[in-house]
């Protein structure tokens, strides 16, 4: 939870996250560089300098991959869910990555080059028209902006000046960055391979990235929207205590449906923070609890405890032939609702 532009504050789970992350990428970046070397093939010898800049940028690019998979694997299995809480912290310990490996390639480069050595780097290559021997390093540029707008951005402070619709969209960037970090990869350090492994890396990472997105898109749908103010959600006795039934509502809203011991409500399924999905997380302490950053709301009002001062949208229901059914026309953030109860057959 927030007051005024304070994200979340710090708890033994983000230490023990971030803790976890260094750890794991200081052992890629042993491994690779003490251990590596000698097992990898290029068609010219590297030095410990070229082989440090391609350390900090593989570790760099498997990070960017491994938060693009966090998403849809939460979505097809909640046990993901801890790992999506704190990713924000995952990019900006990935901008760092990416910042030591451009730091490391102005250095040898273009450390004695008449020119600055960032205007070195940009003007050093302006083949746009070519396929082999495109200047590969602009792909790279381009993403490691993406990255550094994203985690200078991350405050609430850019939420709440940019509104959460543009804020989103803009993060949303991250994903032709992702496909410009695959093209910089492809076109620059995998020209120089005679071992495969690297190649084999990088197009097994771009397709987990996509057929995870796809596998979520196809395997996580939403209950239907149907015609008329009433939308069918699911069978009474399919909802599961503490969790929620997300159902589609049209025009791209949605709403999460919640049992909370014998009841039932139902709130926006996007989150007043970052339009995060509330209908993924879980009941906590009596709250709806967002899983990206733990903020909370009261299911039959939804509204945050005091002193927080979010609120959301609530939803009326019904319970007709067995089955749950949502009011699509959303009731004013805040606005108080019954419950409906599940009878008394529904263990």
């Amino acid at each position: 939870m927030s007051v005024k532009y304070i994200p979340v504050q710090w708890n033994p789970n983000k230490w023990v996250y971030d803790a976890v992350l260094i750890v794991m990428m200081v052992i890629y970046l042993w491994v690779f560089l003490m251990l590596a070397p000698d097992r990898l093939d290029h068609e010219r010898v590297i030095n410990p300098q070229i082989n440090a800049m391609r350390a900090f940028g593989s570790c760099a690019f498997l990070m960017l991959t491994v938060i693009l998979c966090l998403g849809p694997l939460a979505r097809l299995d909640r046990r993901f869910l801890p790992l999506v809480y704190n990713r924000r912290h995952f990019g900006v310990l990935t901008l760092i990555v990416a910042l030591s490996h451009l730091a490391f390639v102005l250095d040898w480069y273009y450390a004695f080059s008449p020119t600055a050595p960032l205007e070195g780097l940009l003007s050093a290559n302006t083949s746009f028209t070519r396929t082999l021997g495109f200047p590969f390093e602009m792909l790279g540029l381009f993403a490691l902006v993406v990255l550094f707008v994203m985690a200078v951005t991350s405050h609430d402070f850019w939420l709440k000046f940019l509104t959460p619709r543009i804020w989103k969209r803009l993060h949303f960037l991250i994903y032709p960055a992702y496909a410009a970090v695959v093209g910089h990869v492809a076109l620059g350090a995998l020209q120089d391979q005679t071992n495969m492994v690297f190649a084999a890396v990088t197009l097994v990472s771009a397709c987990l990235v996509g057929g995870l997105h796809l596998a979520a898109v196809i395997l996580d749908k939403p209950a239907p929207a149907a015609s008329g103010d009433w939308v069918s959600v699911a069978a009474v006795e399919s909802f599961e205590d503490g969790r929620a039934k997300i159902v589609e509502l049209g025009d791209g809203e949605r709403a999460a449906v919640f049992r909370m011991g014998r009841d039932l409500a139902a709130i926006s399924n996007a989150c007043a923070h970052q339009n995060g999905p509330l209908g993924e997380g879980r009941i906590i302490d009596g709250c709806v609890t967002c899983p990206w950053h733990g903020f909370q709301y009261r299911l039959f009002d939804g509204r945050s405890p005091e002193p927080f001062t979010e609120k959301v949208p609530t939803y009326g229901l019904r319970m007709h032939n067995g089955m749950v059914e949502l009011n699509r026309v959303a009731n004013p953030p805040g606005t108080p609702t019954d419950p409906i109860s599940l009878p008394e057959d529904v263990a």
